[in-house]
């Protein structure tokens, strides 16, 4: 019995640096969600103009363009763990700056974009390094891969959940810009829990890992993103989210909170209807855990995107009684929370150990691309054309460009491989 007890004890301290990245990860990502859910709404209020709404969302997306790729290789060299806590706090001190301005001197509008392109470029690169934590805290801990890429979603899921809940609750109660103090506190406890819970031999490797001398930074960030213009099923998986995050970033920064105003003037109908998505991705995150390694990942990532995208969008342009609007997001975020567990998943096999900050980095770099490009187009589209057929469009090319998995033989890659080993940098 005491032997047993002692090999649980073990187990479980195992487990305490996989738990400890999530939890934190978990904490920023609810931070964020605030964020995502206040600005457009502060900025739409503040200023009357969608365009404005739009502007604000090019200065909230442009940062992970940049810090993507730049970070990558920041985080390359200067470990996981570390670039993790410095991030988290730096971008908690930039968060915290705006509520501070807005109460004291005051914060303009260009302010404002200035703190919150900050804030992004900052938190990207946190937001690598954890990814790149997980593979081998999964290995500590003794956990499949499959199922910690699911826990991480549904912790993803359940933190954009909570914290666009808390973001509808304080838009109402407390004021748009008052919420952002509790993600400023998140990025805080984020970093605690890194400090205290992650070991720093997670972030240099194992006995089995042999990390390079750091070398020219433009000589790996090229490194980086050749190898992941040279790996056809990512360089798909790129091609395919830039266009659906392009997608994406119309409808979160202006067409659902244009909508949301719609129903009633503070908007804070956007905030449920970002819970309500959550709420069924963190169900679908934890199904995928459940059964997810079994299932066939090309047909799996098609119905789950074709599910997802859409519907949403349809049932706005349908103006459905809100009780039914809600349900269909919850439906959508139900096939939404298997995508980002299988993708994970899929980019862990294929990416070598010591290049894997920059690899995502530049994934990074590449799906977000059309971000701020998708914010401008819709609210142009919205301002010149009309709600009504801006959430049509989207909702069409949406459902075409997911079926894309369906034709050509590279996208034969999505299915499982064994992880490829490790490879010098400039091979």
């Amino acid at each position: 019995m005491t032997g047993e007890l002692t090999d649980a004890g073990a187990r479980t301290r195992r487990l305490v640096p996989l738990i400890a990245l999530l939890s934190g990860h978990g904490l920023s990502l609810a931070g964020n969600a605030i964020t995502a859910v206040v600005v457009p709404l502060y900025v739409l209020h503040d200023t009357g103009s969608v365009l404005a709404t739009g502007v604000a969302g090019v200065f909230a997306t442009v940062p992970m363009f940049v810090g993507g790729a730049l970070g990558g290789v920041l985080v390359d060299r200067f470990g996981f763990r570390r670039a993790a806590i410095a991030a988290d706090v730096s971008s908690g001190v930039t968060v915290l700056a705006i509520p501070i301005l807005a109460a004291t001197i005051g914060l303009p509008f260009w302010a404002l974009l200035l703190l919150v392109f900050v804030s992004g470029l900052l938190d990207t690169p946190g937001n690598t390094a954890k990814a790149s934590l997980i593979p081998d805290l999964a290995e500590i801990g003794g956990v499949q891969l499959t199922r910690a890429t699911a826990a991480a979603g549904a912790i993803s899921r359940s933190a954009t959940m909570i914290g666009a809940s808390i973001a509808a609750i304080a838009v109402v109660g407390l004021g748009p810009l008052n919420a952002l103090v509790l993600d400023a506190v998140t990025f805080a406890v984020s970093a605690l829990l890194l400090r205290g819970g992650v070991p720093r031999t997670s972030s240099g490797g194992g006995p089995a890992t042999v990390i390079e001398p750091a070398g020219n930074f433009w000589r790996e960030l090229k490194d980086g993103v050749r190898y992941l213009s040279s790996t056809p099923i990512i360089r798909n998986l790129v091609i395919l989210i830039v266009i659906t995050n392009c997608l994406d970033a119309a409808g979160m920064l202006v067409l659902k909170p244009v909508y949301a105003r719609t129903i009633s003037p503070d908007g804070a109908l956007f905030g449920v209807m970002v819970a309500c998505f959550a709420f069924g991705a963190l169900s679908g995150a934890g199904l995928f855990g459940w059964f997810g390694h079994r299932l066939p990942r090309r047909a799996t990532m098609v119905v789950c995107f074709v599910l997802a995208g859409p519907p949403p969008y349809i049932a706005m342009a349908l103006d459905l009684p809100v009780p039914a609007l809600l349900t269909v997001f919850v439906l959508a975020g139900l096939s939404a929370g298997s995508i980002n567990p299988l993708l994970d998943a899929l980019l862990y096999e294929k990416i070598p150990r010591n290049m894997r900050a920059r690899v995502l980095g530049a994934l990074t770099t590449g799906v977000t691309a059309g971000m701020p490009i998708g914010s401008v187009l819709g609210a142009l589209v919205v301002s010149q054309a009309g709600l009504l057929p801006a959430l049509v469009s989207v909702a069409v090319i949406y459902g075409l460009v997911t079926l894309a998995p369906l034709v050509g033989g590279s996208w034969r890659g999505l299915e499982a491989t064994r992880p490829e080993p490790s490879r010098a940098e400039g091979s």
